[in-house]
């Protein structure tokens, strides 16, 4: 009999699945599950799936589905366009497992390749925009923007604090579905939008920043820097949202006066993919470091004196600043970024130049032919796109359509038609020919426009004018791959992050045309495939969560949140509550909750936790009943950060439903329920998934992600909606993210994962994901102990490991632990989250029991380095443990200056002869990299 899916994912075999149950002293998985899972939020049916299917079944299947997708050409522009997705990077990079299931590079010793990839794409930011600093990737664009507005707003004067100016100004032509996310982000921080045009407005007395487009929505080329002086004459700022590959060819917005640039590197090598996932980008002034939001890739050195590369200025972000965060942002679009930045390389500047030039000239040709045709274009200033202006859309529409080409109609007697990369001479003539305007050979182009021109060089380092052949970019992007741990080296346990496997059968299908040739704004009737998964996957993660309806449009985890609890605002707006602006947070809460909740417009009251690690339930009865007036509501993570399924969930609830608030519960722990139970049983209102823990899909080096959110049917017609998709959310609802449905390219994975896997196989990979963490806990003692456990001594998906006492033990704190891992190969677990001193393992299903046991051995095995340290055996500052890790330079060198061998360095443990990971880097000072901030290749 052949395996089926579930049993190819799911690490231990059934045999050993019955011993780790002997272990723990139960007989069975339902055993352990009603040790573990309190009773009265037990589901008692199965989930109502469809029958699982195998490999070969699903792949046919969704070939069919997708084949719906009609192969239109679509010059629609708006943000997405295409793109020459290069082989060598698809092949080395998206396809590779190796870059794909690698997580946040938290651990920098271990993540050089990917450190690295990030500071390529980093500096490919800053040289096109011409600021000396950029952060490693944003969610997508409109994200982008939002996150600049705010920006601008958090660095306002003490004046202007004081003189309350509030006001930022947005120019109308800018794209639609970036103002609308501004919408979005501006009513939960106070902020009021003034929309006009920059040529003639008069910007009011409490503006403190600007907004525009470059080049602008409808194509146009413009020279903001007179609007750029008039702005700071009036003590704001101005953020450019620009198109990155027209900056090879036009001035780059720090030379004529934005103090930050913003936009999409989806230009750069990436597929439409229906809207995404993309790289969105900010860059600014040096200025900013401290309030730039995202992740800051930066150069510092590591214990031996060697050059490193780390994340820089980590006490902005969420999980240190909480609700006083630069921004919400956890995962952004790493993988993504990645590519990008190869995309760079790989072409250097005379070919970015190249391409930006051919763009504009077919664009500029076409325009020369409809000109001398007798049709009128909106501006004769353009990059790549031309607006025509009084035409019959609709004749156009269906005349361009039966050539199987797509453009945008803004109004009914305009269109834009935005060229690309993939454009070439048979097509600049076949546009020609829907306008009547063939000409007899190859269109030419006008002479050269000097208007905005570029007079800069760009991507002069080193890295893009050296991997220009096949041969010397694939050994490049190899040299990088080496240096990072993935889960095709070994398991990485860190908790609530579910490093499960991303099975090939489910990453398979992002290659294809179907999917990736997919732009955002195609008609429905030509993304039949997408439309039909995307109503699939929704009706799937309703059931599975217990609600009533979905949405895909947040792109990431934090994301997800924050559109969760806008949702659950606008139903209080909606039904007399707009007062009602609390929302209780427990303090074990991952750091984006009270960041998502401030950027929402929550004030936020926290609620502790007893000495079990269980919500104070006393406290919350307590501080709802005091708030109940305006009490928004409670996000609540469920099993708890402390890896434990808290029995009174149901009271919990009912508190805050009997004090007028509603419930949002944070999906970052789903993988301990589905099957079992469900957010809507147990008693939340909605609930945001992280796609990319619990549902299969990989975390990429810190993304891209997809964090929907599920809600009740009273709450459904607040989910998000979208500017140009009316079938998207709710209506007259905002949007959250750039593109309707998030990052529907990604949507596959978790599709084929609930397809293979039905009902019963989503149930075992549960139950043996919560086998998994307590057979490790048990193993851990007594060396080991764990910190917080359930009523009947159980963890739910992950544990606890309490390492308090090391430091005043032996000297050692958790970091060091966690740093001399690598030197077994492993990639640490969770380190000092929810608890300071701790480390968090959370094994997943999908690890194998023979990892797991080479895991626990490490640790046992740290555990007897440290009682050297005790005894005296080895020195207390000089050892295996506080001087981890080890790179293969400092093994190998002819001097080793260490009171401890080789052999206890690098092999402590004989397996590792056979398999050994060598970190690329010693220990990272992170002090030395922030006081001496570099955040460019040299």
């Amino acid at each position: 009999m052949s395996l089926t899916f579930t049993d190819r994912h799911i690490g231990p075999r059934d045999p050993q699945i019955s011993e780790m149950l002997k272990v723990l002293n139960v007989q069975s998985l339902d055993e352990l599950t009603k040790q573990t899972v309190p009773s009265d939020i037990l589901l008692d049916k199965e989930l109502n799936l469809t029958p699982a299917v195998s490999e070969n079944q699903y792949l046919a299947n969704l070939k069919r589905m997708v084949s719906k997708n009609k192969p239109f050409r679509s010059l629609i522009g708006m943000g997405n366009y295409g793109t020459g997705v290069l082989p060598v990077i698809t092949r080395n990079i998206f396809e590779n497992p190796c870059w794909y299931t690698s997580y946040t590079p938290y651990q920098a010793e271990i993540s050089q390749g990917r450190l690295e990839a990030l500071l390529i794409f980093q500096t490919m930011v800053s040289s096109l925009t011409g600021f000396p600093l950029s952060n490693c990737s944003m969610l997508d664009d409109a994200q982008a923007a939002g996150e600049a507005m705010r920006m601008m707003f958090e660095v306002r004067s003490r004046d202007a604090v004081k003189a309350g100016k509030n006001v930022v100004f947005v120019d109308e032509n800018m794209f639609p579905q970036v103002i609308s996310v501004l919408k979005t982000r501006a009513a939960g921080l106070g902020i009021e939008i003034q929309f006009g045009d920059y040529r003639t407005a008069e910007l009011s007395e409490k503006c403190y920043g600007a907004m525009v487009q470059y080049p602008a929505a409808n194509g146009e080329v413009r020279d903001y820097s007179a609007f750029c002086e008039k702005v700071h004459a009036a003590g704001g700022l101005v953020t450019a949202y620009c198109d990155l590959l027209s900056l090879a060819v036009l001035k780059e917005p720090a030379a004529w006066g934005a103090d930050c640039a913003v936009g999409s590197a989806q230009r750069f090598g990436l597929p439409m993919g229906f809207g995404g996932p993309t790289a969105g980008f900010m860059a600014t002034k040096d200025a900013y470091k401290r309030q730039i939001p995202g992740r800051i890739i930066g150069v510092s050195v590591d214990r031996l004196g060697n050059s490193a590369v780390r994340l820089a200025l980590q006490t902005r972000e969420q999980h240190i600043k909480r609700e006083k965060a630069t921004s919400n942002v956890c995962t952004a679009t790493a993988l993504m970024a990645t590519m990008s930045g190869m995309y760079a390389v790989y072409h250097g500047q005379a070919g970015i130049k190249s391409i930006a030039q051919q763009v504009s000239h077919y664009a500029h040709a076409v325009a020369g032919l409809l000109k001398a045709k007798g049709y009128t274009l909106t501006t004769d200033k353009f990059f790549d796109t031309i607006e025509v202006q009084g035409i019959n859309a609709a004749d156009l529409k269906a005349r361009a359509e039966m050539d199987g080409i797509n453009f945008f109609y803004p109004a009914p007697d305009r269109v834009r038609i935005s060229f690309d990369e993939l454009t070439n001479c048979m097509e600049a003539m076949k546009v020609a020919n829907i306008f009547d305007a063939m000409p007899n050979g190859c269109p030419g182009a006008p002479a050269e426009d000097t208007f905005m021109k570029r007079e800069s060089e760009f991507l002069t380092n080193e890295v893009f004018n050296t991997y220009h052949s096949e041969t010397a970019m694939m050994r490049f992007i190899k040299k990088l791959e080496r240096k990072d741990i993935s889960l095709a080296h070994s398991m990485i346990p860190l908790g609530s992050c579910t490093m499960k496997l991303n099975a090939a059968v489910e990453m398979l299908p992002l290659s294809w045309a179907e999917l990736g040739n997919v732009h955002p704004l195609q008609p429905k009737n030509q993304v039949e495939g997408y439309m039909e998964l995307i109503k699939e996957l929704e009706n799937d993660l309703a059931v599975i969560t217990g609600f009533d309806a979905c949405s895909l449009q947040p792109n990431s985890g934090a994301a997800g949140e924050y559109a969760g609890l806008k949702t659950i605002k606008g139903y209080h707006m909606a039904n007399g509550g707009a007062h009602r602006n609390i929302m209780i947070i427990p303090t074990s809460a991952h750091g984006t909750n009270p960041a998502s909740a401030a950027m929402a417009g929550f004030s936020i009251v926290l609620v502790g936790c007893d000495e079990k690690g269980n919500i104070n339930v006393e406290e919350l009865r307590e501080k709802a009943a005091a708030n109940a007036e305006n009490l928004a509501g409670l996000m609540i993570t469920y099993p708890s950060t402390h890896g434990v399924f808290e029995v009174q969930i149901k009271e919990i609830c009912n508190i805050i439903h009997q004090n007028g608030g509603l419930v949002y519960m944070d999906g970052a722990n789903m993988n301990a329920q589905v099957g079992l139970t469900n957010p809507g049983f147990i008693g939340a209102d909605v609930c945001h998934l992280n796609l990319h823990k619990s549902f299969a899909m990989p975390h990429g080096g810190g993304g891209p992600g997809v964090g929907p959110i599920c809600c009740t049917k009273a709450l459904a017609p607040y989910l998000p909606g979208h500017p140009l998709d009316p079938e998207c959310g709710g209506k007259g609802v905002e949007a959250v993210s750039a593109a309707a449905y998030g990052n529907p390219l990604l949507l596959p994975i978790t599709h084929a994962y609930i397809k293979l896997l039905g009902a019963a196989g989503l149930k075992k990979v549960t139950q043996v994901a919560i086998l998994n963490a307590n057979y490790m806990a048990a193993q851990f003692e007594p060396e080991f102990k764990t910190l917080y456990s359930g009523a009947t001594g159980r963890v739910a998906h992950e544990c606890i490991i309490d390492c308090q006492h090391f430091k005043s033990e032996y000297g050692v704190d958790a970091t060091d632990i966690a740093k001399r891992l690598m030197d077994y190969g492993f990639h640490a677990p969770t380190l000092s989250f929810p608890v300071h001193e701790t480390l968090m393992v959370e094994p997943t299903e999908s690890e194998p029991k023979e990892e797991m046991d080479r895991f626990i051995q490490a640790m046992k095995q740290i555990k007897i380095e440290c009682e050297k340290i005790k005894s005296g055996e080895y020195d207390a500052k000089d050892n295996p443990v506080t001087m981890s890790p080890h790179t293969a330079d400092e093994v190998c060198a002819d001097e080793w200056n260490h009171p401890y061998s080789r052999t206890e360095a690098a092999f402590p443990l004989e397996w590792l002869r056979e398999n050994k990971f060598w970190p690329a880097v010693a220990r990272v000072d992170n002090g030395f990299g922030d006081r001496n901030l570099v955040c460019n290749c040299q």
